[in-house]
């Protein structure tokens, strides 16, 4: 059987319930945002375990430049590495092709036993779209939601009652401390030749600099620093 996730692979195999949060993104790069909606949401729901799932071919981003597959999968595991409660999964990274929800909550349904819960998490403004995903109906059958509240972004009460109606989704809404920090801010502040030291782990923050990532081609990028 492959390996989903080095900490949390034999997740529920006691018998006993277990509760493991999903959080999905294209994570370019990973920042502090994630890792403390995802911590918030550990807490607020009793999760055993949160696991990061970088995708590999993004299917609504094809429009624009994602930095390779391998290098935002090594920024996220860099990112979770001190923390026993978070691990980084490949599965998307490895299953190639292009990159839906669906097949990835299949995929760690058929791995883990009927004892583990899986929460899916993610933002409320990507919840507000969810009815287009593909076989969004699945999606409810397969995990829970958990919308996170961004800052000045609520989810209305007619669209939760749209998307309850017509999905059949079990979803929580889970407002988490206000982090204005998106992966676009910080790729925007390097090609400007400004820090994001602090916005992101230190060893993210090394790893983008020492890989030149996200830096344009002006001398202003060449003269400042990640």
């Amino acid at each position: 059987m492959a390996v989903i996730s080095e900490r949390f692979d034999d997740l529920g195999r006691d018998g006993a319930p277990a509760r493991l949060g999903i959080m999905g993104g294209t994570f370019d790069p990973i920042h502090i945002g994630h890792l403390a909606c995802a911590e918030q949401a550990r807490e607020a729901f009793g999760l055993d375990g949160v696991l990061f799932v970088p995708a590999g071919n993004p299917v609504f981003k094809k429009d624009r430049a994602v930095t390779p597959a391998g290098m935002r999968l090594a920024m996220c595991r860099l990112a979770v590495a001190s923390n026993p409660a978070f691990d980084v999964s490949a599965v998307e990274v490895e299953r190639g092709g292009d990159t839906y929800t669906v097949d990835t909550l299949r995929q760690l349904r058929a791995h883990y036993p009927g004892n583990v819960e899986l929460f899916f998490i993610t933002g409320a403004d990507a919840v507000y779209h969810i009815l287009q995903w593909r076989e969004s109906a699945a999606i409810a059958d397969l995990a829970r939601l958990i919308a996170v509240t961004r800052p000045g972004y609520a989810l209305s009460e007619e669209r939760r009652a749209l998307i309850a109606e017509r999905g059949s989704f079990s979803i929580d809404h889970l407002e988490v401390t206000a982090l204005a920090i998106s992966s676009s801010h910080l790729r925007e502040r390097v090609a400007a030749g400004r820090s994001i030291r602090y916005l992101t782990m230190q060893s993210v923050f090394d790893y983008v600099r020492e890989h030149g990532l996200y830096r344009s081609a002006g001398p202003q990028a060449a003269e400042g620093g990640a």
